[in-house]
């Protein structure tokens, strides 16, 4: 276990990021063509942790495979894409329009030491799985001492 020293101020931008979100939700809507406004779209997603990997599910429903990208840069996983309307705002015989479309972006921070080039994804029936293989472990090793005129003895660190 990594012993992390705790920072005040990383805690505050976090509560700020979650509080910005939470708002945004609240206030963010896009104006349609025809005069209404749609909600923003953000898909949901779970993040699970198994033996050898973190897995990453995301919902995507209505999202075809080339309009969703992946990238990994400096430990950080970013999910975008875009969900398009399916129908044309010019057409008359519409009711009511709750889906919501339009572009998403999702970012996570991975642990420190992920391979990136070993993260796969896979898309089946509208959900993303993203599987992210865990850091190795740091082992222990043994360290030797070697005292003047004496034979060397061996610490062992477990």
């Amino acid at each position: 276990m990594a012993l992390v020293r705790w920072d005040p101020a990383r805690e505050l931008d976090t509560l700020q990021g979650e509080m910005n979100r939470l708002f945004s939700s609240f206030f963010d809507t896009q104006t349609t063509g025809n005069g209404t406004s749609a909600r923003r779209w953000i898909p949901a997603m779970d993040l699970v942790e198994t033996d050898e990997h973190f897995v990453l599910k995301a919902d995507l429903p209505g999202v075809v495979e080339s309009d969703v990208s992946i990238e990994v840069e400096r430990n950080v996983l970013t999910i975008a894409g875009e969900r398009k309307a399916e129908h044309e705002a010019k057409h008359e015989g519409y009711y009511r329009l709750e889906r919501a479309t339009g572009s998403f972006s999702r970012a996570l921070t991975l642990p420190e030491g992920v391979d990136a080039d070993a993260v796969t994804a896979r898309f089946d029936n509208g959900v993303l799985e993203v599987r992210i293989p865990k850091p190795a472990q740091a082992k222990p090793r043994r360290v030797r001492i070697d005292v003047d005129g004496a034979e060397p003895k061996v610490i062992d660190s477990e």
